[in-house]
Order: structure tokens, then C-alpha cells, then sequence
């Protein structure tokens, strides 16, 4: 199991089209992806599940990734939150 947190600096937070590119980067590995936020867990390959979290600027998510591939995933989703959710920061 690996795990990271990482806090939205977006000022839209993970609106759809984040949300949607995070479950297409997510469906990748065969590995199990979920996030929570808000006192709430997600399914990381399901956009309405991540939408659901209703995760604004400034939130931390904590996505916790078990399954074979799950270093490279954690790598993997942790650069992709690096690249579209900090709003430039």
C-alpha cells in the first residue's frame, strides 16, 4: 500500500475536468486508487465518485493506492496533481 496527501492550491479546486483526467490517469493501473476528502472516500477511477468529494482550494486529498503497480501509480498520480491541480502555485 502506498499513500500521499496533497492539498488543491487550484482556485476552482478538482472540478469536472480535473476530476475526469485524474479517473483516465487512475484507470491505468491495475492497481485499487482511492481518495478521500471532506470526510468522504472516492473510488479514483470514477469521476463521479471524485466529484462527490466536493474537494474546493485548499482541500487535502489523500489517496492511498494498493495492487501490483502501485508505486508506479502513486508516481504517477502524484505528478499528475502536481501539474493540474496546484493552479499554478
Amino acid at each position: 500500500m502506498k499513500q500521499f496527501t496533497y492539498r488543491i492550491g487550484d482556485e476552482n479546486g478538482m472540478h469536472a475536468r480535473p476530476a475526469g483526467k485524474l479517473a483516465t490517469y487512475a484507470k491505468r493501473f491495475v492497481s485499487e486508487v482511492s481518495v478521500s476528502a471532506n470526510g468522504k472516500q472516492a473510488d479514483g477511477k470514477r469521476l463521479l465518485s471524485l466529484m462527490s468529494l466536493g474537494a474546493a482550494k485548499g482541500t487535502a486529498l489523500e489517496f492511498t493506492i494498493t495492487g501490483e503497480d502501485e508505486e508506479q501509480a502513486c508516481r504517477t498520480l502524484l505528478r499528475f496533481c502536481e501539474e493540474n491541480l496546484n493552479g499554478g502555485e
